[in-house]
């Protein structure tokens, strides 16, 4: 078995299809096609079924696609690391982080550690919570900034680096747009525009108006907080966003309120894999990333 042929069977299995796979590759489709072959014949099963011009990997085949890619990771961890040893101000961080810490959190924190390490190079996935969290366990992302910090996740470990409030936007038209704050049992009868269900932010509001006896009255949702800003300010409802994503500004005709009662915060934090050790680049933003927030939140008291 080749890492060529691995590298060929993993590309078709994730476009389930041989001649896409093989300009991705940039390679000819028959050598794809052969290495295929070659493949199957040495394991004595079939990876694949053939649909015309398409294929769908076989329930061998996915378990095997599982295994092949956890292989690819090791080798391309073993690859880094030996060069980062070499330099690690050289080397390259895959980091995760949800849309809500993609303005301000994210870019702030990055800008810091390129100012002391300039050649260390970021490659960026937003995604949402579990997406993350499963991301750094396969090692297709090296970390992830979350929020809120896993508590009970095995294969994870979370490090707290602030927690933050949850606020209230409002348009600026709405009957409440001009108290100091509110309680969240004010807004039981308004209509809400909030993640999708099963989003870790969407959660947290639920359980919040569930302590207070209601279920929200959802008109919206999406998965993109600029985008559940928008709707706000275009006054199609409110929403509880965390703090730090108006950290820049408020949306146009737009109030942001805090809320009272209950009081709603999520930590927000870095989780790394438990069983694969950092790279020197990624350890040299690790350490950053927490010294980073230590010296901000004293600076704050």
């Amino acid at each position: 078995m080749e890492l060529r042929q691995i590298q060929y069977f993993i590309e078709v299995a994730k476009r389930e299809h041989v001649t896409e796979a093989a300009l991705a590759l940039n390679v000819a489709q028959s050598a794809v096609s052969r290495q295929i072959f070659n493949l199957e014949a040495e394991l004595g099963v079939d990876l694949f079924i053939r649909e015309g011009r398409n294929v769908k990997l076989t329930h061998i085949g996915r378990m095997f696609l599982e295994h092949m890619e956890e292989a690819i990771n090791v080798v391309e961890n073993a690859r880094r690391e030996v060069q980062e040893y070499l330099d690690p101000e050289q080397g390259k961080i895959r980091i995760g982080f949800p849309s809500s810490l993609a303005a301000y959190t994210l870019p702030t924190v990055i800008s810091a550690f390129r100012e002391r390490y300039p050649q260390v190079k970021f490659e960026l996935k937003q995604s949402s919570y579990h997406e993350l969290i499963n991301g750094v366990v396969k090692g297709e992302i090296d970390m992830a900034l979350v929020g809120p910090v896993p508590k009970q996740e095995n294969k994870v470990k979370g490090h707290i680096l602030f927690t933050e409030n949850i606020v209230a936007l409002l348009p600026a038209s709405h009957s409440l747009a001009d108290k100091p704050s509110l309680d969240l049992n004010q807004l039981k009868d308004h209509s809400f525009i909030l993640f999708p269900k099963g989003f870790v932010l969407r959660e947290l509001v639920d359980n919040a108006c569930r302590q207070l006896g209601f279920q929200p009255n959802v008109s919206f949702e999406g998965d993109d907080i600029d985008a559940i800003k928008g709707l706000v300010s275009a006054g199609l409802g409110v929403t509880l966003i965390p703090e730090v994503t108006l950290a820049d500004s408020l949306p146009r005709a737009t109030v942001r309120l805090p809320i009272a009662e209950p009081q709603v915060t999520r930590t927000v934090g870095v989780v790394i894999p438990v069983e694969r050790k950092l790279l020197p680049a990624q350890k040299l933003f690790y350490d950053f990333i927490r010294e980073f927030f230590t010296i901000l939140d004293r600076f704050k008291k």
